[in-house]
């Protein structure tokens, strides 16, 4: 059966493209299901891909990681924000050009293997500043790259993240960072490389060939947007930064063509859902009531989501939501809605 009528989700695809933090590792250690899901995709001979914004690991690196997690992978199914932004100065550059570094020794070392010269400081005159995650940037570098930038260089960065997953709750990611360098120089990057740019997942979309491709990410405004963009399907599950009230306050251009708790999503159709659904889905119904969206019935907790998802994107937001059923009243609390 094809995606959505009744079979398994991954059934109707023949590339899975992965996000990383929030989906397949928090931190260093594996998400619950990941290792198994990855798995089963492989044992079935699926393609799988992992599109990363984050800048601070090679492509090798994160194989690497993810092989000593368990998650077998090679450096060529791993597409970066850091390599995919080395490729590009390469392309706007003379071999040799100075490129002023903010981020990690990754990035660093991305830059220099596409022949360009990584450099420091702003009196080594760098025709280019690429800016990414590294939990060692401090305000010297971002003063240095400020300075280059008024002086004329291109300044790009590796992806806009306002925050990063931790064990501990989120982090100030790179956008953070770069939000420093807007403000003290009043302007945006000339490029932002990862997503929601479309360019890892439309590099990863073109090595499936003909087939449809399934970006599978945690976060609204990075991983669903992207795959939007890309003209791509989504999957958003709920392991890493977006939550349910996020979804349903969610714009247009970040609404996922699916939603589930987890990676089992892909496999067993009753752990992942289509959204929107209808106000009156699979035993519930959803109403506006006193400005507020009312939950009544009993059925699938996805299914209330997706009856949820209808009401509150046909009015442009989220309103806060209120059970009309004891059942309701549990399914809301499951999805983080209560009160």
């Amino acid at each position: 059966m094809t995606a959505g009528a009744g079979g398994r989700l991954v059934d109707g695809y023949s590339l899975v493209v992965f996000d990383l933090d929030g989906v397949i590792y928090l931190i260093d250690r594996p998400i619950p299901g990941a290792v198994e899901a990855v798995g089963r995709l492989r044992a079935e001979g699926r393609a799988v891909a992992y599109a990363t914004n984050n800048a601070s690991r090679r492509s090798s690196e994160v194989a690497d990681l993810l092989t000593g997690m368990g998650v077998t992978a090679t450096p060529e199914e791993v597409l970066t924000s850091a390599a995919a932004s080395a490729e590009l100065l390469a392309d706007r550059l003379p071999a040799g050009s100075a490129v002023l570094v903010v981020g990690a020794e990754a990035l660093r070392a991305e830059i220099g293997a596409v022949g360009l010269r990584p450099v420091s400081r702003a009196e080594e005159s760098p025709a280019a500043v690429v800016q990414g995650y590294g939990p060692q940037v401090g305000w010297a570098d971002l003063a240095e790259a400020s300075l280059a930038v008024r002086a004329g260089a291109q300044w790009i960065a590796t992806n806009t993240d306002r925050t990063l997953p931790s064990g501990r709750g989120p982090l100030p990611g790179n956008g953070s960072l770069v939000a420093v360098l807007r403000t003290a120089l009043e302007r945006d990057p000339d490029v932002v490389v990862g997503k929601p740019e479309p360019a890892l997942f439309a590099t990863a979309a073109r090595r499936a060939g003909q087939g449809r491709t399934l970006v599978v990410g945690d976060r609204l405004d990075t991983d669903i947007e992207g795959a939007r963009r890309a003209g791509l399907d989504s999957l958003l599950v709920l392991t890493g930064v977006s939550d349910v009230p996020e979804l349903l306050a969610a714009p247009e251009r970040r609404r996922p063509t699916y939603v589930a708790a987890d990676l089992a999503g892909l496999f067993d159709p009753a752990a992942v859902v289509r959204v929107p659904g209808a106000p009156e889905t699979g035993g519930w119904s959803v109403t506006v009531t006193d400005g507020g969206l009312e939950l009544t019935g009993s059925g699938r907790t996805l299914d209330a989501l997706a009856a949820l998802c209808a009401v509150a994107w046909a009015a442009d937001g989220g309103p806060q939501a209120r059970p009309g059923s004891p059942e309701a009243a549990e399914a809301l609390a499951a999805l983080g809605l209560a009160g």
